[in-house]
């Protein structure tokens, strides 16, 4: 079903009885097929000007010379304002009662469409004749859009998502797809649309940042697709229709924001469900933590626990000044994150549905337990940009607390360093290096390593990371182990520090650690936590 109005054709103009129209040239299929925008009237010898795409241009040739040099300029200023077609009316009292040749061969050279208007048709006849074919034609748009309306509206209440991109497939032929806030398809319905979803992928980063306000037109290989927001009060998922935006879009898109909505609601009691398993399996022992679980559904061998504050990284500064305005400022950033930490726990629930996730702290922090298999920092990245975030260690269920525990004790490091902080990247001397002015940390390092160059520090940094293993070390580096024992040597002379010595050794792989740490940021071109 076509659910657009369908231009009305100088073929269609041609097949009129009532108006008896000649076509005197520019027979082509191609220029029959043009559609008429409008009809109008001008006896100037330079229409275009007064032209804006599409018209039939009809005169009686009053001012027109009729030499050849003067008809195809007369052609080509039409032919440049994209004239639809010229009309010339016929008759005993006007200028002509059959076409001029000149005309002929000019309209012909051209390509343009030259019809002749009978002496007993009027142009006004001509004129309601265009537009009473359009009225009807949008008459016929509007009834068919009513008719797609209801049956969209009839999926709604019967059928979902799923019921309501059928019943536009069905209606309109086009493929369409939803997809969640991570970008997942949901939902799709075409033989196209899986194809359609992926490729249409591509903006829904930058779509992401405007929320509702987002929308985007994207040309695909041979089509293009209209990607829409989809959500009421806040940002639900997406909707990606093959095609351009057309009158019924905005239909789809609503019913669809109602059906997201509802979904969102359905799953609250879930949601509240799962919050409290999450507190009793903090509290739990490894068995019961297996059977709490087991009971949710949720099959993973390892949890990582995930901290997000929903306070603003600045809001305890509070205004300058004062300390009550400073607390001012600290209760104003606290109540605003309290505000939106369920919307922040429902969204991570939604695009999560294997993890656990709660709001703790009064509405400060929102807590989430992670299965193995989730990928944390695409799930910070989009729900929670320029948060405060932990994360920590992937832990069996039964000891899920620590990782919680270790991913709270990473937000005011992650708060100072403006991104997400993971327990496993080195997180002694990342916190060290977050916490610490750079300077201090980046001479210490210098001083302990100074006297070495590169091919001793890989060698020290071999043996620590084989546990102080000769033979391994060596294996790791390509050399004899001899070799690596006298690098060692040479490592103590240097630096005066003996590798026997547990607390020497620790200070030279705090030294190296802090180094990688450097050049790593640098190499990001992350600038120092202090300068910030």
């Amino acid at each position: 079903m076509d659910t657009g109005a369908m231009p009305f054709t100088l073929a269609e103009l041609l097949a009129t009885p009532a108006l008896r129209l000649s076509l005197a040239a520019g027979a082509g299929s191609s220029s029959l097929g043009r559609p008429i925008s409008a009809a109008h009237v001008s006896e100037l010898t330079r229409p275009g000007s007064w032209l804006q795409g599409g018209e039939l241009l009809m005169t009686v040739g009053l001012l027109l010379p009729m030499d050849a040099p003067s008809c195809r300029a007369y052609v080509a200023d039409l032919r440049a304002a994209n004239a639809c077609a010229l009309g010339l009316g016929l008759g005993r009292e006007l200028p002509y009662q059959v076409a001029p040749e000149p005309l002929v061969a000019a309209a012909a050279e051209a390509g343009l469409p030259l019809l002749t208007v009978p002496e007993e048709v009027p142009f006004i006849a001509v004129t309601k004749a265009v537009f009473a074919a359009q009225a009807a034609e949008e008459r016929r748009a509007l009834e068919t859009a009513l008719e797609v309306q209801r049956r969209l509206t009839a999926a709604a209440a019967t059928g979902g998502v799923t019921g309501i991109l059928d019943a536009w497939h069905r209606a309109t032929g086009l493929a369409a797809g939803v997809l969640d806030l991570l970008g997942r398809p949901l939902v799709t319905a075409g033989d196209a649309a899986d194809a359609l979803v992926d490729e249409a992928a591509v903006v829904l980063p930058t779509m992401a940042r405007h929320g509702l306000r987002g929308s985007a037109v994207v040309d695909l290989p041979g089509r293009r697709a209209s990607v829409q927001p989809v959500g009421a009060a806040r940002l639900r998922g997406y909707a990606v229709v093959a095609g351009v935006p057309g009158p019924l879009l905005p239909v789809l898109v609503s019913l669809l924001s109602l059906e997201m909505e509802r979904r969102h609601l359905a799953g609250d009691p879930e949601r509240r469900r799962r919050a409290a398993v999450l507190g009793r399996l903090l509290a739990a022992d490894a068995g019961r933590a297996a059977e709490l679980l087991a009971g949710l559904g949720v099959r993973t061998r390892t949890l990582r626990g995930v901290a997000i504050s929903t306070i603003p990284p600045r809001a305890a500064e509070g205004a300058a000044g004062s300390a009550a305005e400073t607390a001012a400022g600290t209760a104003a950033g606290t109540a605003a994150g309290a505000a939106g930490a369920g919307d922040l726990a429902a969204d991570l629930a939604l695009a999560l549905p294997g993890g656990l996730v709660r709001v703790a702290s009064g509405g400060a922090v929102v807590e989430l337990l992670a299965p193995d298999d989730a990928d944390v920092a695409a799930l910070l990245a989009r729900f929670a940009p320029g948060r405060p975030a932990g994360v920590g260690g992937a832990v069996d269920p039964g000891i899920a607390a620590t990782s919680l525990r270790q991913a709270s004790a990473l937000l005011p490091a992650s708060a100072r360093a403006g991104r997400p902080l993971f327990a496993d990247e080195g997180v002694t001397s990342r916190l060290l290096w977050e916490l610490a002015p750079p300077e201090v940390l980046r001479g210490f390092a210098d001083t302990v390593l100074a006297a070495l160059d590169d091919k001793l520090a890989d060698t020290l940094r071999a043996w620590l990371e084989q546990n102080s293993s000769l033979e391994a070390a060596a294996a790791q580096l390509g050399v004899h182990r001899h070799t690596v024992r006298n690098r060692l040597e040479k490592i103590e002379r240097l630096t005066g520090r003996s590798l026997a010595v547990a607390a020497d050794r620790h200070e030279l792989w705090l030294a190296l650690r802090l180094r990688d740490v450097a050049v790593a940021g640098a190499a990001r071109g992350e600038r120092d936590p202090e300068r910030r």
